[in-house]
Parts: structure tokens; sequence; C-alpha cells
């Protein structure tokens, strides 16, 4: 009888194995398939020399850019500033990219920045976890003025006047 009792709990406990392990590849093929969602968690700590830009171009929103630049305000290049031009600037991970983000979030053209009329628009170029601007995704291209935050990946950069 006891042999009886153990062979049947050794089945219910094969059983839940079996399952879990299904189940288990079934959340990672899931995960796989639809990717990770990068969820926004505030604009972080800024280091000294980028505050003290921020608040040099604080209020400068409506005057016309002389010297613009892409200043990087979080992520792994934290403080960089890339001075644009009239020449697009394209954002992502590939090494044939204007700016190279070693972010596992951003694609390899993630997004670009290009000037039209004398105004600076931010394009999303069908990234997978999206471009933002000012917390919204963007789905067309957005125009691009000092003070708004754009989001690529883990980092967050900003239109300044340099």
């Amino acid at each position: 009888m006891t042999s009886d009792l153990a062979f049947t709990v050794f089945r219910f406990a094969y059983l839940f194995l079996l399952w879990a392990v299904v189940l288990g590849t079934i959340s990672v093929l899931r995960q796989d398939i639809f990717g990770t969602v990068v969820t926004p968690r505030g604009k972080g700590r800024l280091s000294k020399e980028v505050k003290e830009k921020k608040r040099r171009t604080r209020g400068l929103g409506k005057a016309p850019l002389d010297n613009p630049a892409l200043l990087i305000t979080s992520g792994p290049l934290l403080g960089t500033s890339l001075a644009l031009t009239n020449a697009e600037v394209i954002i992502g991970r590939s090494p044939s990219a204007t700016l190279v983000l070693d972010d596992s979030y951003a694609s390899s053209q993630h997004a670009r920045i290009y000037k039209a009329e004398n105004i600076w628009y931010v394009e999303d170029l069908g990234s997978t976890n999206g471009t933002y601007l000012d917390d919204e995704r963007i789905h067309y291209p957005q125009p691009l003025s000092v003070g708004k935050i754009l989001r690529i990946g883990q980092s967050t950069f900003e239109l300044v006047n340099q």
C-alpha cells in the first residue's frame, strides 16, 4: 500500500515538474518574441557640468540656435556633447551611426535628427523600443527645441545652445 502511495506522489511531483518546465519555456519565448518594455525611471542625477549647462541654456527655447548641440544628460555617455551642423545625425548601436550608443535597448539605427527650414526635428526610424520626446512616444517627425527631453533606450538627450 505504501508503495502505491509513494508511486502516486512521485507521479504528481513529475507532472508538476514537467508543467513548470513547459510554463518556463513559454515565458522565455514570450519575452524573447515581444521584447522587454523600457519604462521611464525619471531623469536621475546629473553631474555638476551637465547641471551648469542646463542652467545656462534655461529659457532659450524660443531663441534661435546659433551653435546647437545635442547634450547627453543620462546614460553611458553622460555629459557628452555633439555639435549639430546641417548634416543629419543618426543615433543607434550600428558602427555606421553618427552617434553610437552601447545600449541593448537601442536599435542599430534608432532615430534621426535633422534640420529643415531652420527647425530641428527628431524622427524614429522604426525602432523596437521607440523614441520618446518628453515621455511621449513619437511616431512621426517632431520638432526638437531647447528644453525638451529626448529618450532613446537608457540615454536621454537635450538640445542646447553652445
